[in-house]
């Protein structure tokens, strides 16, 4: 992301998992955790709309972790379907509370991002932070990938970020999962799955409608 970013390698369950690490410049104010989208169809952590969702987190003052699902660059191990997935951003999330923030912002709310796959993977890794006791803050998922894997249910307040004419994942399917939680979805118009001429107003929307 800028040449001060720091890329490192993380004991995981199936073996090293690749992090990369940015800091904001001012006022440190929690973490942020953003997932990537599907390992076998090109994704990695340095995928566009990733980035972006990092920008917008790094604005807004949170350190921010994202990282290689498992056989995706350094990341060891094998694609696998989101179980593995889940069980790594879940440990990833507890080490990086513990190791990356200073002691008297650990209790403060964890923020969660993911895109496609990655959101599938965050709202079932966010579910389990949550039952075992983390403070974790509003997700932010971005073309989720619910015609393809089975979302879990997210709080209310979950920020839902989908394109109008999104081909991979349809939006008919994203309204009708969020419909059966009465979930609000930010639909941006002519917008496909990649968000191909719109990642700066997909950072705006994201910084603006995230808790200040």
């Amino acid at each position: 992301m800028n040449p001060k970013t720091r890329h490192e390698l993380w004991n995981g369950q199936a073996g090293p998992i690749e992090v990369s690490i940015d800091e904001p410049v001012n006022g440190l104010r929690g973490l942020a955790v953003i997932a990537h989208p599907h390992p076998l169809f090109g994704g990695t952590k340095d995928n566009k709309v990733v980035q972006t969702l990092a920008r917008a987190f790094l604005q807004m003052g949170y350190l921010t972790l994202r990282f290689n699902f498992r056989g995706v660059g350094q990341s060891a191990g094998e694609h696998d379907n989101g179980q593995g997935e889940t069980e790594d951003l879940v440990q990833l999330t507890e080490l990086a509370r513990t190791t990356l923030l200073p002691s008297e912002l650990q209790q403060e709310p964890i923020a969660m991002a993911g895109f496609s796959f990655g959101a599938f993977v965050t709202s079932h890794a966010a579910q389990r932070l949550r039952e075992a006791g983390m403070n974790i803050g509003k997700l932010v998922l971005v073309g989720t990938a619910t015609s393809r894997f089975k979302v879990a249910s997210v709080p209310d307040n979950t920020l839902v970020i989908h394109g109008e004419v999104d081909d991979t994942v349809p939006l008919s399917d994203v309204l009708r999962w969020a419909g059966e939680q009465n979930l609000p979805v930010m639909v941006m118009p002519g917008v496909e799955h990649f968000f191909h001429g719109k990642l700066p107003q997909l950072k705006e929307l994201v910084v603006r409608y995230y808790p200040s």
